[in-house]
C-alpha cells in the first residue's frame, strides 16, 4: 500500500456531503480555518446546506473531543487517516500578489499551497467542487481535484438513457405479444438472457422499420408483456417513450419512478395526470420541487408573505395543472374535481422544504426538478415513504441550477444508478419534446 496522501478540503465538499471526511480511506485531511468560518454561516436553517454544515461540525467535534488540533492531526477512525484544522496562511513568494481579493477561496488555496510546501515528500491536493477555484489552483500549479466519491461514471449515465432497447423480433412472436389473449410472451422467445425487472423494449416487425411493438419485462410474471397506449385524466402519450412513462406511472407495483429528459418532453405533465387518474387510491397527492434560487439570494428579497414568496417557484407546477384542466369544460366533473382537491388539500403543491418532516404514507408524491437534489437529499426523501406511497422524480440532468452538482453527482443520476434492476423501480428517458415544434427546434439547435 502506498504512502497516505494529504487532501485539503474546500467548504463546498462538506456542504455537499457532511460525511465526506470519512470517505478518503487511510489518507489524511486538512481543513483550513477559512472553511470553518464559512461553515458557520450555513449552520442555521432547515435546508440541505444547513443540515450538512451542522453534521460536519458535530462529526469534527466528536473526533476532536478534549484534544487540540494544535497537537497535530487527530485520527478520524478505524482504518482511516488523520484530520487537522489548519490556520490560514498567506500566499508566499511569487504568488504573494497573484490574487488581489481577500476572499475565503483564496485563503483556502493559499493554505493548501502552504500544506504542500511543508510536506515535500507527500502528495498534497486541494479537493473542491468549485470549477472556478479549480481553475485558479491550476493557474498557480496547485494539484486540485473534484470530489469524486459520489460521481457516477460517464458510461453509466449514458446507459441510463439507453434502458429502452430496440430490436427486431419474429413476426409470429410479435403477433402473440400484440394480439394474443394475454398480450405477453416468454422472454426466451426474443432474448437469450433474462432481462432486468421493468426493462423496456421496442420490437420491430421483420421487414419493417416503422411499425414497432412496445413491451416491458414483468418480473413477477417472468414474461415480456405488451405496453399499451392509455390515457390519464385526458392526457394521452404522444410518442413511445411517453407511453412507457405512463405505463410506469399507472403501474401500482412500481412504487418509485424516475423520468428524465429535456424541457417540453412531458415529464411533469404525465406524472400529474397519472396522479389525478389514480387519486382515489391515495390519501393525498403532493407536487413539489426544490426552491433553487439563482444568484444565491435568500427568499427574503422577494416581496409578500410566504405564499407570495413561493409563487414564482410553484408557477410551473400550476401551469401543468392548468394544461390538464384545459382538456375539460370548466363545468365538467373532472375540472370541478381538481378544484375540489385543491380546496380540500388532497392535492397539495408546495416547495420541497415545506414538506420536510411530514409523513408520506399512502400518497402520490411528485418531485419536479429533482436534478437539483443531492444524493443525500434524495435518500432522505425516499426513506420517508410509508406504506402505499408512490414516488415520482422528474428532471433533466443536463439542466442543473445547484452550483456544486453536475450530471454525474446529482441525486437523480444516483437514483437511476443505485435502483437499477429493482422490481419496484422504473426509469424512463423521454427523448422527444412535445411542447411545440418551436420548443423542439430550440432544444436541438440553440
Amino acid at each position: 500500500m502506498g504512502k497516505p496522501k494529504i487532501f485539503v478540503l474546500d467548504t463546498n465538499v462538506v456542504l455537499h456531503d457532511h460525511k465526506a471526511i470519512r470517505k478518503f480511506r487511510d489518507n489524511n485531511l486538512v481543513i483550513p480555518v477559512a472553511v470553518i468560518e464559512e461553515i458557520d454561516k450555513f449552520k442555521k436553517g432547515t435546508d440541505a446546506l444547513a443540515y450538512n454544515a451542522r453534521g460536519f461540525v458535530r462529526d469534527l467535534d466528536r473526533i476532536c473531543g478534549s484534544r487540540s488540533f494544535a497537537e497535530g492531526g487527530l485520527p478520524i477512525g478505524k482504518d482511516l487517516g488523520w484530520i487537522k484544522v489548519e490556520p490560514n496562511h498567506p500566499f508566499e513568494g511569487e504568488y504573494a500578489g497573484f490574487f488581489t481579493d481577500d476572499i475565503p477561496d483564496h485563503r483556502i488555496l493559499a493554505t493548501a499551497m502552504w500544506v504542500r510546501d511543508h510536506n515535500p515528500d507527500t502528495f498534497v491536493a486541494l479537493v473542491t467542487k468549485d470549477i472556478n477555484l479549480r481553475m485558479k489552483a491550476k493557474a498557480i500549479g496547485m494539484e486540485v481535484q473534484d470530489y469524486l466519491t459520489d460521481k457516477i461514471e460517464d458510461e453509466r449515465v449514458e446507459e441510463a438513457q439507453r434502458e429502452l432497447q430496440t430490436m427486431t423480433a419474429p413476426g409470429e412472436v410479435l403477433q402473440v405479444l400484440a394480439y394474443g389473449p394475454d398480450t405477453s410472451v416468454e422472454w426466451q422467445r426474443v432474448l437469450k438472457v433474462r432481462p432486468q425487472p421493468n426493462q423496456m423494449f421496442k420490437f420491430r416487425w421483420e421487414g419493417s422499420r416503422e411499425e414497432v411493438v412496445c413491451a416491458r419485462y414483468d418480473a413477477p410474471r417472468d414474461r415480456i408483456i405488451l405496453v399499451k397506449s392509455q390515457a390519464a385524466y385526458g392526457i394521452r402519450p404522444r410518442n413511445d417513450e411517453q407511453k412507457f412513462a405512463l405505463d410506469a406511472l399507472m403501474n401500482p407495483r412500481v412504487e418509485l419512478v424516475s423520468l428524465t429528459g429535456g424541457a417540453g418532453t412531458g415529464k411533469t405533465l404525465l406524472a400529474l395526470a397519472a396522479a389525478l387518474a389514480q387519486e382515489e387510491n391515495y390519501e393525498q397527492i403532493y407536487l413539489s420541487r426544490p426552491t433553487v434560487i439563482l444568484g444565491n439570494q435568500d427568499l427574503g428579497f422577494l416581496p409578500g408573505d410566504q405564499k407570495a414568496k413561493m409563487s414564482p417557484f410553484l408557477q410551473p407546477l400550476m401551469d401543468n395543472l392548468q394544461v390538464i384542466k384545459s382538456q375539460f369544460r370548466p363545468s365538467s366533473r373532472e375540472a370541478q374535481r381538481i378544484d375540489a382537491m385543491l380546496t380540500q388539500e388532497k392535492l397539495i403543491i408546495e416547495p420541497l422544504a415545506y414538506i420536510r418532516g411530514r409523513s408520506l404514507g399512502k400518497c402520490f408524491f411528485i418531485i419536479d426538478e429533482a436534478q437539483n437534489l443531492t444524493p443525500h437529499e434524495m435518500k432522505t426523501i425516499i426513506t420517508r415513504a410509508g406504506a402505499g406511497t408512490k414516488m415520482v422524480f422528474t428532471g433533466d440532468i443536463f439542466q442543473i441550477d445547484q452550483p456544486y452538482l453536475d450530471q454525474w453527482s446529482n441525486g437523480l443520476t444516483h437514483l437511476g444508478e443505485k435502483m437499477y434492476g429493482q422490481p419496484l423501480f422504473q426509469h424512463v428517458f423521454l427523448r422527444k419534446g412535445e411542447r411545440s415544434d418551436l420548443s423542439e427546434l430550440a432544444a436541438k439547435l440553440l
